[in-house]
């Protein structure tokens, strides 16, 4: 009887690890059937981004075209001062904007808008907070002519282009015509360069591929509630925003600190009553890395942020967790960043037109 007491208590460790064993089986069992019930939902909603786009608008992409964008990108003689390039205010190195309230751009001169980030917008339905451009070729074209960025006339480019050897040839072999270097081909040459302005393998991507480790758990709470509170209504597809129109206050309108009465969003460019403070949807992706928030750059805090959004956009006071959880499933949305070669520009020739500083009011027309 003794003996045998003393082969039960024997096994009893045994026993208990093989028990412990069970649950923590049972446990992880129950966690991977939550992640995948909750990347099953998600895919529903959102897409990766992928490795690598392919074409634009149907038509395929010319690395010839990508490699002059990426020279015409950084070269700031596509501005009437010679001062400011696209990568002045879209800022390859901090996220693809500037990271501040609003542009600075010819002169001095203030935009009216916080400069939206370059990166990913070909999934964009379209381009400006206001969606007035179509696609990246007629976004490309604004800010090379509006006053008070870059200040330039299409003739003034062609004119610079045209006057730099090295530039007609690229653009000969690039668009593989003798009459190649024209405005609209520099646009179609930057749009192509912004196809590559990619940012693809964010944690959030390798969740919807299978990675359950890919997120943490409080990542996962905040995809959840993301889903749950209605915030995916409008930010969703591929770019998490970007593919559709909605009012800055579905619910209950920010004060003018935050939407400034005086910039009616979407109405300037339909004139339709009912487009009055309507803003595009803004993407989501690598939202962490580009403060300030919203179309006035008002607000710097991302939590601050979120918390703004569900009391105007969901009507619904989020609390303290619940701000955090969402806010650090936002972080989970900065993906791999492109590795740019910044380009050996060619230089200048006599012909060249020379940089003028002035504003628009002081200058003498030279077209």
């Amino acid at each position: 009887m003794h003996d045998q007491a003393s082969r039960e208590n024997e096994m009893t460790p045994n026993a208990v690890l093989s028990s412990i064993v069970a649950s923590s089986l049972l446990v992880a069992a129950s966690f991977a059937h939550a992640d995948a019930a909750l990347r099953e939902r998600a895919n529903a909603l959102f897409k990766p981004i992928p490795e690598r786009v392919t074409e634009m608008n149907g038509e395929k992409i010319v690395e010839a075209q990508v490699q002059l964008g990426r020279k015409l990108w950084f070269d700031p003689r596509l501005s009437r001062s010679h001062l400011i390039s696209c990568n002045n205010c879209h800022n390859l190195s901090i996220g693809g904007s500037d990271n501040v309230k609003v542009s600075v751009g010819h002169g001095w001169q203030r935009g009216p808008r916080n400069s939206p980030t370059v990166f990913n917008a070909v999934f964009n339905v379209a381009q400006f907070w206001d969606g007035r451009a179509a696609d990246l070729k007629e976004q490309a074209t604004g800010p090379l002519q509006a006053p008070v960025e870059m200040n330039n006339t299409p003739a003034r480019i062609e004119a610079t282009l045209r006057s730099i050897p090295e530039y007609v040839e690229e653009f000969t072999k690039a668009f593989g015509s003798a009459n190649a270097v024209t405005f609209d081909n520099a646009a179609r040459a930057l749009a192509a360069f912004e196809t590559t302005l990619i940012t693809p393998n964010a944690p959030f991507d390798r969740f919807l591929k299978g990675d359950d480790n890919a997120l943490t758990a409080e990542q996962k709470e905040g995809l959840r509630l993301f889903m749950d509170t209605g915030c995916a209504s409008c930010h969703n597809g591929v770019n998490l925003g970007g593919q559709a129109y909605f009012p800055f206050g579905v619910v209950k309108r920010p004060g003018a600190d935050i939407l400034p009465e005086n910039d009616k969003g979407r109405f300037a460019v339909t004139n339709t009553a009912s487009d009055e403070y309507v803003f595009r949807a803004s993407p989501l992706r690598n939202v962490a890395l580009t403060p300030p928030y919203f179309h006035s750059g008002e607000v710097w805090d991302l939590e601050q942020a979120v918390a703004i959004m569900g009391d105007s956009q969901l009507g619904r006071e989020l609390n303290d967790s619940e701000v955090r959880a969402i806010t650090a499933f936002l972080h989970s949305l900065t993906g791999e960043l492109p590795q740019i070669d910044l380009p050996i520009l060619p230089p200048s020739s006599p012909s060249t037109p020379k940089p003028e500083l002035d504003l628009p009011g002081q200058l003498e027309s030279s077209d």
